[in-house]
Formats: structure tokens, C-alpha cells, sequence
């Protein structure tokens, strides 16, 4: 089962109360959505999106049934949020919340290539629908682009080296597999990196997933339009896994003038939380409300 991450301080600060309205841009297996639910009742709705499917199908054997006209589903890119409110007439939104961390269903059990640790194809899409896998990537995308996105997006060290072993690699034999492209990093890499805490192919695997995904450009594009959707005094809160797009939060709640920053540093999980799920160590919740409109 996905244990949500840091729960009990998003329903701390989104402060969800009876009959209000809150979209989950993230629903996956719907944590957060629940506990939101339970404090909406009996008339607070939530819609939930997400790019994946399969989550979604779990979700409308579920919870959807226990909560068949509160909770809303729609299938889709929260890069795509107005659009998305506007066809399910969501309105008013008096909180949002972004979960940015994949989950562990699909390292455990998509079979899309997330987890360098099991042999399964280099896919990494959330939506089937988008054309960009993995594979493509190592397979077509110039060296140069590779060593760019490797830098940029998982701020690998030894980019250079690694895509050069890339290049070299696949004009002898594709990389189709995820064992194939651990052994290309592995071959590239110094044997003292080896032996740090995280594994060498970490930072090559997020970087290759947030491409595949456009995951920072996505967050660039919806937080703006959340801002537009939500009411005035409404709340939004985002929760991000890694540095990259902690930085895009951060920087969107400082200057955007419409909001006011809740949480002036992060909010991370408790030492009892890390223990209990591993994949929460990384994460980092901020908080911002929408200022009050004045009429002049």
C-alpha cells in the first residue's frame, strides 16, 4: 500500500472544512483525497487527476464507490488544470495540492521501467498515451542532449562519461532494458562512486524520468493556472521530492503577487515518519494562501 507522505501536515494546512472544494492534482492511490473527504462532508467535493489509469480504475472500484458523488476523477496532466476543472464545472476551489512524488506502486509494480534494482523495459511514462519512453531517449536523443538533461535533471556528476558510454553502447546493440543501462553506468563510473550510499544509477534514472515526463516544465505550467483557479483565502500546498523542483516552489510562492508564503521553510517528515516509510526522507511541503481580493 503508498503510505501518503506527510498526511496529517497537509490536512494541517490545506485546513479542509465542511462542504469546501479541493482539487488533488496527484491523486494516485488516493491518500490524501480521503482524508480530505472525511473532513469535506457531507456536500466538500475533490477532484482527482492523474495520468495514470490504472490508478485510476483502482480508485472507481474503491473509494469512488464509498464517495460516488464527492469524489470526481478525470484522467490527465495537471499541466492541463483549468481545462480539466472547467469540463468537470469544478468551482469554487478552495485548496489544491500537488504531490510530486511517483509512487511506489510504480516502482513495485507497473513494469515501466522506475526502479533500476528490477530487470523490466526502459518505458518511465505516467500516461501510456505520451511518446516519449526511456527507450527512446537512450536510443535516438543526440549524446550531447543526453549529457544535458543527465547534468540538468539529476545533477550527475560523471554526465559526460555515461553518455558517451550511452552513444558507444547503442551502435553496437539497443539498450531496451533497465539491467543494460545499470551495467552501461556502472561500466562508466569510477569504483569509489560505487560505493557511496546511493547507488550510481540514481541520478541518471530521475533524470531520464523527468524527461520522459516533462515533470518540471508540468509544474512550471500548472502552478500559475492553480493560483488563477483557486478562491481568494484558498490554499495551495505542493509537496516535491527533489531540489529541482523545490527550487520552482519556492521561488513561484515568493514572487507571484497574488500569494502569501504559509510556510517560510519547508515542512519535512518527522524522524518517525522516515522510519516508518523510507520514501519520505526526501520530501519537502510548502504552503502558500491566496491573498484576499479588495474592492477599491
Amino acid at each position: 500500500m503508498h503510505i501518503p507522505v506527510l498526511k496529517e501536515k497537509v490536512i494541517e494546512y490545506l485546513a479542509p472544512k465542511p462542504n469546501e472544494h479541493f482539487i488533488d492534482c496527484t491523486i494516485g492511490q488516493g491518500g490524501h483525497a480521503l482524508s480530505i473527504l472525511e473532513k469535506t462532508g457531507p456536500k466538500g467535493k475533490v477532484l482527482g487527476i492523474d495520468q495514470d489509469s490504472v490508478f485510476l480504475s483502482q480508485l472507481r472500484q474503491t473509494i469512488q464507490k464509498e464517495y460516488k458523488n464527492r469524489l470526481l476523477l478525470a484522467e490527465g496532466n495537471f499541466a492541463h488544470i483549468t481545462t480539466i476543472a472547467q469540463q468537470e464545472k469544478f468551482k469554487p476551489v478552495h485548496g489544491i495540492l500537488f504531490d510530486l512524488g511517483f509512487s511506489s506502486l510504480h516502482i513495485e509494480e507497473s513494469k515501466r521501467g522506475f526502479s533500476f534494482q528490477k530487470q523490466e523495459p526502459l518505458d518511465m511514462r505516467y500516461s501510456l498515451s505520451n511518446p516519449i519512453t526511456a527507450e527512446k531517449i537512450v536510443n535516438y536523443w543526440s549524446k550531447t542532449d543526453i549529457e544535458r538533461i543527465l547534468k540538468e535533471y539529476g545533477e550527475e556528476q560523471f554526465s559526460k562519461e555515461i553518455s558517451q558510454a550511452i552513444a558507444e553502447h547503442r551502435s553496437q546493440t539497443p539498450i531496451v532494458k533497465t539491467t543494460q543501462l545499470v551495467k552501461i553506468i556502472q561500466e562508466a563510473t569510477p569504483k569509489w562512486y560505487h560505493k557511496k550510499k546511493v547507488h550510481p544509477a540514481t541520478k541518471t534514472f530521475q533524470a531520464l524520468r523527468i524527461a520522459v515526463n516533462s515533470e518540471l516544465e508540468n509544474i512550471k505550467e500548472a502552478l500559475p493556472q492553480a493560483v488563477e483557479l483557486l478562491e481568494p483565502n484558498g490554499r495551495i500546498a505542493v509537496i516535491s521530492f527533489h531540489s529541482l523542483e523545490d527550487r520552482i516552489v519556492k521561488n513561484f510562492f515568493k514572487t507571484h503577487p497574488s500569494l502569501s508564503m504559509i510556510t517560510k521553510k519547508p515542512i519535512t517528515p518527522s524522524l518517525q515518519e522516515q522510519k516508518a516509510n523510507p520514501r519520505s526522507r526526501s520530501a519537502k511541503l510548502r504552503i502558500a494562501s491566496k491573498l484576499p481580493t479588495h474592492n477599491t
